[in-house]
């Protein structure tokens, strides 16, 4: 049975996403009619009308959660869309016409530079440069010294659009993988989803994380506020992962999300004890740091590296993926980092405060 709690807490952000909502809510996406076909046609015209209006498709908040509402169809994370719609055409077009504007423009954004020789050292050895700390200001150092309770329990819901469902983008690459880099990607999500425990998948690590810090940890509980600059870099895993032509940058993304994770998660365990909490608060934190210490050597060496070194044509794809990764993923923490210093909210407006 559908929860129509779930289906209302979910708001249109401009015109297309309000029709695609109309849509997932409201038609049959097997048997439709006249007046649904109507509809559809009338999603395609405003999706590509919304694309010709927006002036960044990244930070356009009716073109993000659309994208992610489709893929949403496909993951199956929001239980109210009904899984016919996963392959419904007329949602493909209008995902696909997203999808090419969006990949055009990280492309655009992401100058990925001379590519390493193809061979697996050469590729961990550049990636490892890539993604070597900045010492400047982070939200990671913000965290650990100085936000409040409410700002810990707003980074946390910006955080729990990918976390509560972490790992998933990537596995869709899974079978679109071979032998050495097939292999390192297993390792590293087996870990991802508990070794064979379910209460130490990550994702569920982080729930009891969220239910510590008294939030309501039920996935898309706060879509709502969570603004495009969030969506974006979840969006753009899911892209990556869901598209067989961008295997190599769903592998550079994890490559880079891996190589840059350790160290922040040891300043926001600092700052959730900062704050009185205790290991049960803290817990999933402290996994990553020393989980991805070890995820990163295996990212950068064998998965990224070993597909490198087998399928040289995709090492540029790969870099691209890994520079994404870090320019989505840094917008997303300046922003948090930015509203928290000027004593602000990271979040859109509306539905109760964190």
């Amino acid at each position: 049975m559908i929860d129509s709690h779930a289906v209302d807490a979910v708001s249109a952000r401009g015109a297309l996403s309000a029709a695609l909502l109309n849509r997932l809510r409201f038609d049959d996406p097997i048997h439709t009619g006249s007046i649904a076909d109507r509809r559809s046609a009338d999603l395609v015209e405003l999706a590509a009308d919304a694309l010709t209006a927006s002036s960044g498709i990244a930070t356009d908040d009716d073109l993000q959660i659309t994208l992610f509402l489709l893929y949403a169809c496909a993951y199956g994370s929001l239980d109210w869309i009904d899984p016919a719609w996963e392959w419904n055409p007329e949602l493909l077009a209008v995902r696909r016409g997203i999808e090419r504007e969006f990949e055009r423009e990280l492309r655009r954004d992401v100058a990925v530079g001379a590519v390493p020789p193809a061979d697996a050292e050469s590729i961990a050895a550049a990636l490892f440069e890539l993604t070597a700390p900045n010492p400047g200001p982070s939200l990671a150092r913000y965290v650990a010294k100085h936000a409040t309770l409410h700002q810990v329990r707003e980074f946390v819901i910006q955080r729990s659009i990918y976390t509560l469902r972490e790992a998933d983008p990537h596995s869709w690459a899974i079978p679109r993988l071979t032998g050495r880099a097939k292999v390192a990607l297993v390792e590293i999500q087996s870990d991802e989803y508990g070794g064979g425990r379910p209460e130490r998948m990550h994702a569920e690590i982080f729930a009891r994380t969220m239910r510590g810090l008294g939030l309501d940890a039920h996935y898309g509980g706060y879509l709502d506020r969570v603004p495009a600059v969030t969506l974006a870099s979840q969006n753009a895993m899911s892209m990556f992962g869901l598209n067989r032509s961008l295997i190599g940058a769903i592998v550079g993304h994890l490559a880079a999300f891996e190589m840059t994770s350790s160290l922040p998660n040891r300043s926001y365990a600092e700052g959730v004890r900062r704050l009185g909490f205790g290991d049960d608060v803290a817990e999933y934190f402290d996994e990553h740091v020393e989980a991805d210490a070890v995820h990163e050597q295996i990212a950068a060496r064998d998965l990224a590296g070993g597909l490198g070194e087998d399928r040289p044509e995709l090492i540029e794809d790969i870099f691209f993926g890994a520079g994404a990764c870090l320019m989505l993923d840094d917008r997303a923490a300046d922003h948090v980092r930015a509203a928290f210093e000027a004593g602000e909210s990271s979040l859109r407006p509306g539905g109760d405060d964190a």
